[in-house]
């Protein structure tokens, strides 16, 4: 498809739209060290000089698509928590969070390239601009958590959100697995290390909401 350039916020909202749906289809099935930026015009049908009246580089794609998917799940997340009560059992928390992640499955798959790539390449300028918009968005969630956990606020709320992200990261990319992974979780001896994303997740913030409490 051949784009003449946009005249319109709504044809720039398209484009840019467009830009999101190839680089995510890409990052997911060649990884994200695989994908350039000029392939990503190519899947969205616009010339690599076109491509830059909207992004500057692959990592300002990335980022860009991931702010958005991640500013979704912390408006839902937020509205999750509004119906947990004061001292709620750390199991139901640990669920809605699971729960409103698996309704944000393109988020769950950029996670892990998060931590495994971008933040290892992107430049100083680009990392900050998202480390802040992170920051903003983290900060209504720890509102909310000090509400349901009083004992549980600023940096240990903070402490919450990053481990429990980094647990989702990990967990989610442990379901990743190739062809011959999967035969070997299918054998019996190995049934105990087989990954299974919402328990083990709802296990691991369950471990690290008491562990938070305990230090209080």
């Amino acid at each position: 498809m051949n784009w003449q350039r946009a005249r319109t916020d709504e044809k720039k909202n398209e484009r840019k739209e467009a830009i999101y749906n190839a680089a995510f289809s890409l990052f997911k099935t060649k990884g994200y060290d695989k994908v350039s930026f000029n392939a990503i015009a190519v899947e969205a049908g616009f010339t690599k000089s076109n491509m830059y009246r909207y992004f500057s580089s692959k990592d300002d794609i990335f980022l860009s698509v991931f702010a958005d998917l991640f500013s979704i799940w912390v408006d839902d997340f937020s509205q999750q928590l509004l119906l947990l009560e004061q001292e709620v059992k750390a199991n139901s928390f640990a669920k809605a969070w699971v729960d409103s992640l698996l309704r944000q499955p393109k988020l769950l798959d950029l996670m892990p390239i998060l931590f495994t790539s971008l933040e290892r390449n992107s430049s100083f300028e680009q990392l900050l601009e998202f480390k802040r918009l992170s920051m903003n968005l983290l900060y209504r969630l720890t509102l909310d958590i000090t509400r349901i956990y009083p004992g549980i606020e600023g940096e240990n709320a903070f402490k919450l959100l990053t481990l429990s992200y980094a647990a989702t990261a990990n967990s989610w990319a442990a379901t990743m697995q190739s062809e011959a992974l999967t035969k070997v979780y299918q054998l019996d001896e190995f049934q105990v290390l087989k990954p299974d994303f919402e328990k083990d997740l709802i296990s691991s913030i369950e471990i690290i909401i008491k562990g938070l409490k305990a230090n209080i």
